[in-house]
């Protein structure tokens, strides 16, 4: 079950660095799912695709210390630490996130999705994997 929830976290990253997330999250979230977003806003599924429409790509991404919280065969939590970087003079993004899946018709999709910043006195100006370019 980790590897396939942590392959879905990927492929939904690497749609954010292909801008086609609204795609991709508009495909797996449920229809009364919500993320939680770092910045303090509650987005329902419809205002995730809204928002991912015009959002910039991410130029690159890392997934560590991966957990997996399962709760029934058909209902699990991915927690890990993600790390990403847009522009290369902008610092990288690193948040603890959770992503709550539940299996509908023999496919997983995303209930709830948060992140938690990590306090900049605690960031490395880069993670594990995933270095800024000079």
């Amino acid at each position: 079950m980790l590897s396939e929830l942590l392959e879905l976290e990927h492929q939904g990253w690497k749609s954010l660095c292909e801008s086609n997330g609204a795609d991709f999250y508009g495909q797996i979230m449920t229809s009364d799912g919500v993320m939680v977003l770092a910045h303090g806003q509650i987005l329902d599924r419809q205002a995730v695709i809204d928002s991912l429409n015009d959002a910039p790509p991410w130029r690159t991404y890392d997934i560590t210390d991966a957990r997996l919280l399962s709760l029934s065969d058909d209902h699990a939590i991915l927690v890990y630490t993600g790390c990403a970087y847009r522009a290369q003079d902008e610092p990288g993004f690193i948040a603890l996130m959770s992503s709550v899946y539940t299996r509908c018709d023999g496919a997983w999709r995303l209930a709830l999705y948060q992140q938690t910043p990590v306090p900049v006195q605690e960031q490395n100006r880069s993670c594990a994997g995933v270095e800024p370019d000079p």
